[in-house]
């Protein structure tokens, strides 16, 4: 045993990851608003700009399940305090990149040392809480961690842009880092439970590849970017790399992941409700910030006070699911928390942004809350299927599931934004045909054209890339409230094997 269930001592151990992760996730957020300062600083192109938001979460589903394995077999403990240093270590790289290119690359380091602590601090939790009502309050006060990191996120980074350079929303990691890494150094028990066997090296190169390159070929697939025979090529190479890792596992006498995990329906539903809500929230999130700043003209300041009720509702959602499954099981708010979320951001898709009044931010707040409740469950419904000496793999395949989701949002978003806006705007007359093509890319490359001419013509210019965004941004969040709406009909079919105690005490 990890720590005994009686152990008080659990709960500073629940501090001292939460302290652990929220780093990640402030690192996940605080770039939302920044996304035009950076376009604007750095020259990015809109290929760039979705590169240096998505390569993060994109990297990281490939190393999720490979760290966490490697933390079973020789210590979470350990693994976390790597992460933590490694990722204050590419959050200063960040800060002082000097073009896109060096952004991106930091970006891959941050990945590296996030991939080292979500898995750790899941797993961390599962050991540490036996009582499963109990693991579903510190499931929930993690998820409330999390939100609340992302819910301060972009008001901090908005903050930061009104009086510095766009670097010191990478640079504010730093401090937070050397608070979080003594305390977890402290705080962690030195002596902890971990699994037999070797971690094969070969085997999580393999697993690395074969995710990279599958999800880099959804990616590029979906974005038109490249020649559809190098995306197949590319999506066979990702499918036969994870299908010899799948082989290798089933013959191995200590695979590095037991596979029969995805067997059990409660993870496959969790790790379902992980991608999707995860990739909605972050592909609105996004989507807000740009029609905020660029429609809007609110400064970066100002964007991220306008989503404070998304986030600060998130936030609160980490608990509230924990107690309503201990009172009225998972399955029912797993089901309702996904279809109430549909119905905000439908709901959403029409409204008047320029004349929010009351009920766009009491949107937000329900949105925010229903989809943090939602990842809460995902996160139950997992870590309660697994005994506790696969928690970190368990944790991994949470965490693999939420950085995947996150990724493809943003890129499915990014891509299906890109199209619709490209549809959408009209430009005016006499501009070069090249200045035309680009200004009909992002509305960020709408600003880039209309800064090199002239007053009058910048100005008919970004007035059609404003209405143009507008209709997008509606299509974007009407789309995303009918995924929503399926995944609510699947996982209420997924769960109903789901076995918990039906909770009767009030």
């Amino acid at each position: 045993m990890f720590l005994t269930p009686a152990d008080p001592r659990r709960w500073l151990v629940l501090i001292a990851v939460m302290l652990a992760f929220l780093p990640v996730v402030l690192d996940m957020t605080i770039l939302h608003v920044a996304v035009p300062t950076l376009t604007q600083a750095l020259g990015a192109s809109s290929t760039q700009v979705l590169w240096i938001i998505d390569i993060y979460p994109l990297l990281m589903a490939g190393l999720l399940v490979p760290m966490g394995t490697l933390a079973d077999r020789i210590g979470q403990r350990r693994i976390l305090l790597i992460g933590l240093v490694l990722f204050g270590t590419a959050s200063t790289l960040a800060a002082f990149a000097p073009n896109a290119a060096m952004l991106i690359a930091a970006r891959m380091l941050l990945a590296l040392g996030g991939s080292m602590i979500m898995p750790c601090v899941l797993g961390i939790i599962r050991r540490a809480f036996e009582d499963e009502g109990e693991r579903a309050m510190a499931l929930g006060l993690w998820g409330t961690v999390g939100a609340a990191g992302a819910a301060v996120g972009p008001l901090i980074g908005g903050g930061l842009l009104e009086h510095f350079w766009w670097g010191s929303v990478f640079l504010i990691n730093v401090p937070v880092m050397l608070v979080v890494a003594p305390a977890c150094f402290l705080l962690l028990p030195r002596d902890e439970l971990t699994s037999p066997g070797k971690w094969a090296i070969g085997q999580a190169l393999l697993l690395i590849a074969g995710m990279i390159s599958v999800v880099y070929s959804l990616k590029a697939g979906v974005g038109a970017k490249q020649p559809l025979s190098a995306v197949l090529l590319v999506l066979a190479f990702g499918v036969a790399m994870l299908a010899l890792f799948a082989r290798k596992q089933l013959h191995a006498r200590e695979p590095m992941l037991d596979l029969s995990l995805f067997s059990r329906p409660a993870i496959a539903a969790g790790m379902i409700i992980a991608v999707v809500a995860s990739g909605a929230l972050a592909g609105v999130e996004l989507t807000l910030a740009q029609e905020l700043q660029y429609v809007l003209d609110k400064t970066p300041f100002q964007a991220g006070v306008f989503m404070i009720p998304i986030m600060a509702a998130a936030a609160v959602g980490g608990p509230v699911a924990g107690y309503l499954s201990n009172l009225f099981g998972l399955r029912v708010v797993a089901s309702l928390s996904l279809l109430v979320s549909a119905i905000a951001l439908g709901f959403l898709a029409v409204s008047d942004f320029h004349d929010p009044g009351l009920i766009v931010p009491v949107l937000l707040a329900v949105l925010g809350l229903t989809l943090s409740i939602g990842l809460t469950a995902s996160s139950i419904a997992i870590m309660g299927s697994v005994e506790a000496s696969k928690g970190g793999a368990a944790g991994s395949l949470e965490a693999t599931s939420y950085e995947l989701g996150t990724g493809l949002g943003i890129s499915l978003f990014g891509v299906f934004m890109s199209a619709a806006y490209r549809h959408a705007i009209a430009v005016p007359e006499g501009l070069a045909l090249d200045e035309a093509e680009q200004a009909t890319r992002s509305i960020g490359d709408t600003y880039l054209v209309a800064h090199r001419l002239g007053v009058e013509r910048a100005a008919t210019l970004i007035d059609a890339g404003k209405d143009a965004f507008s209709a997008t941004h509606s299509v974007l969040l009407s789309t995303a409230a009918g995924v929503i709406g399926i995944l609510t009909v699947l996982v209420f079919f997924m769960l109903a094997s789901y076995r918990e105690k039906e909770a009767t005490r009030h």
